[in-house]
């Protein structure tokens, strides 16, 4: 009988910290960090220089951080059995622009890190400092970089929709959410599975018509973690400018700089 009983409670023991690190394991979060333009000479709003990128690229490799691809961040958030390592972070860039290619692309190189590049078609190869589709498709057969959704154009929703039918908004929309995933799709013969929202807007109606799209996960710049605690549709990143200190970055990466961007008001400067 007590070998019975020592065989129930080692068994309850073992379920207990099974249970445990899983619980404790849901508590994990994730800074996704997102550039831009990559430029050495012309300051903007949304600009760094590449020298800056990589300082904060060898940053993270200096402090024990690993960089993983957005997938492997994806499939922890919806709850399937990945483990990440102990100081995840990930690296994205939006809109499709040439310095991808031209700069980042040789620092992922460098560092062997994974980058997912969230492209609006309507850009690509439109304009001397677009990428084209040969370029994305290097940077994608690199095994490097991951493609995925922006929406066609890249508009102002909020913008759109002041100046709109119901019925015209919603054909916009589906050209925005639909169309740009099926371009993407065929141009480069990939599975897009995710979209970020441009300028940071999103709300219900947009949520709702990205999930019917088919997208499993969308991402904001929100200025805090990625974690289990957001919705799939509104998963948050960080925006990383020029003008951001290395104590910022690292502030940032360590969580002790969250808080949350007005996209209300980011939306009501934006044109």
């Amino acid at each position: 009988m007590r070998g019975l009983i020592n065989f129930f409670l080692k068994s309850f023991v073992l379920i207990f910290i099974s249970c445990g690190s899983a619980f404790a394991d849901n508590t994990v979060t994730v800074p996704i960090l997102t550039y831009h333009v990559l430029n050495p000479t012309i300051p903007s709003s949304m600009t760094i220089t590449p020298a800056k990128f990589e300082s904060q690229v060898k940053w993270l490799k200096d402090n024990g951080y690993t960089v993983i691809p957005l997938k492997q961040l994806v499939s922890y958030l919806q709850g399937k059995d990945v483990t990440l390592p102990a100081k995840p972070v990930v690296i994205t860039a939006d809109d499709g622009w040439k310095s991808d290619y031209t700069y980042m692309y040789p620092i992922a190189r460098k560092y062997n890190i994974p980058i997912t590049l969230f492209i609006y078609p309507g850009t690509i190869s439109e304009g001397k400092n677009a990428l084209t589709w040969d370029q994305l498709k290097e940077l994608m057969n690199s095994g490097l970089f991951d493609i995925q959704d922006h929406t066609f154009t890249h508009p102002n929703f909020k913008q759109m929709k002041k100046h709109m039918s119901q019925a015209a908004y919603e054909k916009f929309v589906h050209k925005e959410l639909f169309d740009s995933k099926k371009v993407l799709e065929e141009k480069l013969g990939i599975k897009v599975d995710y979209i970020a929202w441009p300028f940071g807007i999103y709300d219900d109606y947009l949520e709702q018509q990205a999930a019917k799209a088919g997208y499993v996960m969308a991402f904001t710049i929100d200025f805090r973690h990625a974690s289990h605690i957001y919705r799939p549709t509104a998963q948050p990143r960080y925006m990383i400018v020029e003008s951001e200190s290395m104590p910022m970055f690292e502030s940032i990466v360590k969580g002790k700089a969250q808080g949350s961007i007005d996209n209300r008001a980011l939306a009501n400067t934006t044109n």
